[in-house]
């Protein structure tokens, strides 16, 4: 009877603890394994609690965390040829700036071209992410999940699409690669006004080029079926010029490089990758994506053994 009772409470726990986890939002890891400084900026969905941070400092091989609450939505990118001045913080970005004069971003968008990287973070249900160059490409990014359940693949573009660029999209300062809407306006290209739906908006020979480049990632506004992913209870690593080897990884199960919460650290050479489980590091204490439930959800989990192992007895 006593095998009983502590099999049904185990069982009962890690269900339990899953809501929990789900409960808890996600983190987000952001690598700059690029050969130079990338500025990583962050806006919230209208709606969305803000992040720790809208837009930071992120230099060769460090690595940043930051966590999201339950429900929240929004993007990333990376800026880059970035200079700001040590007085007074001001400054502006070659690519990808969000025209704050600011390191901190303070809810302005990416000015094209950027690639982005964007997410709606469910509440014990699905969460939604993609890496979209329909508002071009600066830089090489993925996405990956780590831990989690469901498909739960990793996104994003590997390819240096700067070298790829046509002439008629290249950007000014040759170092980011622009959208055929940003390049030429035409309604075929923004899937606007008469082609503002799916059934008349259909790929370009410019998207067409990103996509395959870039398989997983958005080409154009309707380009969802082969673009959007769903996992559930993750966090996630997004790395910034990945390297053969992380791109390996992503279709492994390594750890990812070790990183601090909320601070800046200088991450080792190895792959980027993603754990097979938030669970068994959880209960070990050595999970960087330990849960982070409010006093009241254990209350609710210690209780509900509670009744039930009595439920039990009785």
């Amino acid at each position: 009877m006593d095998r009983i009772f502590t099999s049904s409470a185990l069982h009962i726990t890690l269900i339990l603890l899953t809501i929990c986890k789900g409960l808890s939002g996600a983190t987000f890891t952001f690598i700059n394994r690029c050969g130079y400084t990338v500025w990583p900026g962050i806006l919230s969905n209208a709606g969305s609690t803000p992040l720790e941070s809208t837009g930071f400092e992120l230099p060769q091989g460090g690595s940043r965390s930051f966590q999201a609450p339950p429900n929240w939505s929004g993007r990333f990118w990376g800026r880059t040829g970035c200079t700001f001045d040590p007085n007074t913080g001001q400054g502006t970005c070659l690519t990808g700036d969000c025209s704050s004069n600011q390191i901190e971003c303070n809810g302005k968008n990416a000015n094209p071209p950027a690639t982005l990287a964007e997410f709606t973070v469910g509440s014990g249900v699905l969460d939604f992410y993609d890496v979209s160059l329909v508002d071009g490409y600066n830089l090489p990014m993925i996405v990956e999940p780590n831990g989690g359940s469901g498909s739960c693949l990793s996104t994003g573009c590997v390819t240096d699409m700067n070298q790829q660029c046509p002439t008629e999209l290249r950007a000014d300062s040759g170092q980011a690669c622009k959208s055929a809407c940003e390049a030429f306006g035409s309604p075929e290209y923004c899937c606007s006004g008469a082609y503002g739906s799916p059934d008349t908006c259909k790929p370009s020979v410019y998207s067409e080029m990103f996509k395959a480049a870039c398989p997983r990632s958005y080409s154009y506004a309707y380009d969802d079926a082969t673009s959007t992913f769903t996992c559930t209870g993750a966090d996630y690593v997004i790395t910034f010029c990945p390297s053969l080897t992380s791109q390996k990884s992503a279709r492994g199960n390594s750890p990812p490089a070790s990183t601090t919460n909320g601070s800046e650290t200088v991450s080792g050479d190895g792959p980027v990758g993603m754990d097979t489980s938030w669970l068994p590091n959880f209960l070990s204490g050595d999970s960087p994506n330990a849960l982070s439930c409010s006093v009241w959800q254990f209350t609710l989990i210690l209780s509900t053994i509670s009744c039930l192992l009595l439920s039990l007895v009785h």
